[in-house]
């Protein structure tokens, strides 16, 4: 019988989906659409600047990730489901956190610079709440005390 780091998993999926969605961001909001910049209160060079630490921090967080995935599943260590589930939570984490601190309390940047911005927002963090919801799901059914229900082996 395998042990199953839980802790391990967790964290390891929190961080890449952290990285990859940050990432998916970058490219897409920023670079193909540029919509916006990280930090929008500031001359455009500046704008491309925090873009590009942005870029550095997710590009990071996503490798960081990959290397722990990898150590679990080195060390048969992995549970795919929580490592799915930790992804979701991060991922759903970053961009709530993203969409209502940065967005909205701290004013560095919006998601679209457009007359009816609320649309985007509800879109924004919704979507984020249900990224949480499933990790959260996922995570609850992974936890170490659920192992027969949740699959582990």
């Amino acid at each position: 019988m395998r042990e199953v780091n839980y802790s391990g998993n967790l964290w390891s999926g929190v961080l890449f989906g952290l990285g990859a969605i940050a990432f998916f961001d970058e490219v897409v909001f920023h670079q193909l659409l540029r919509w916006h910049h990280f930090y929008d209160l500031a001359t455009t060079d500046i704008g491309l600047i925090s873009d590009g630490l942005f870029h550095a921090f997710s590009w990071f967080a996503t490798i960081g990730g990959l290397f722990w995935f990898a150590d679990l599943r080195r060390k048969k260590s992995l549970y795919l489901k929580r490592w799915w589930g930790g992804v979701l939570t991060g991922a759903g984490a970053f961009q709530l956190y993203d969409g209502l601190i940065q967005h909205k309390v701290m004013r560095i940047h919006q998601i679209r610079y457009v007359e009816n911005v609320l649309v985007y927002d509800i879109i924004w963090n919704v979507t984020a709440a249900l990224m949480i919801a499933a990790g959260v799901y996922l995570l609850y059914k992974t936890r170490s005390g659920n192992r027969r229900a949740s699959g582990a082996v």
